[in-house]
């Protein structure tokens, strides 16, 4: 039991961030998701790591998964927040190509 539950953070962290991000591609649609909420998950996940890392989990692979990749996907989830904020938009474009 206990070996299962050292296990739940490294698939259910990432997996929560991996669901975020799948439903962004998909939609394309940003609103609703606070990128300084992501973002300070994200830094929160390293700092968590290196807390936990200072005690000899360096190369735990339940460390690297729930702080590190959870880490790399909510960065993720920022830039790709803002990608499509800021993304512009296609019929602009075509008019200014036009003039």
């Amino acid at each position: 039991m206990i070996e299962f539950l050292t296990w739940m953070p490294a698939v259910v962290l990432p997996g929560a961030a991996l669901i975020q991000l799948v439903k962004l591609w998909k939609t394309h649609d940003p609103s609703g998701v606070s990128t300084l909420s992501w973002l300070f998950f994200g830094v929160a996940n390293i700092g968590a790591y290196v807390l936990f890392a200072q005690k000899g989990g360096y190369f735990s692979v339940q460390a690297i998964m729930a702080f590190l990749l959870t880490s790399v996907l909510n960065f993720w989830i920022v830039w790709t927040v803002l990608k499509y904020r800021f993304k512009p938009n296609e019929n602009d474009e075509i008019e200014r190509t036009t003039d």
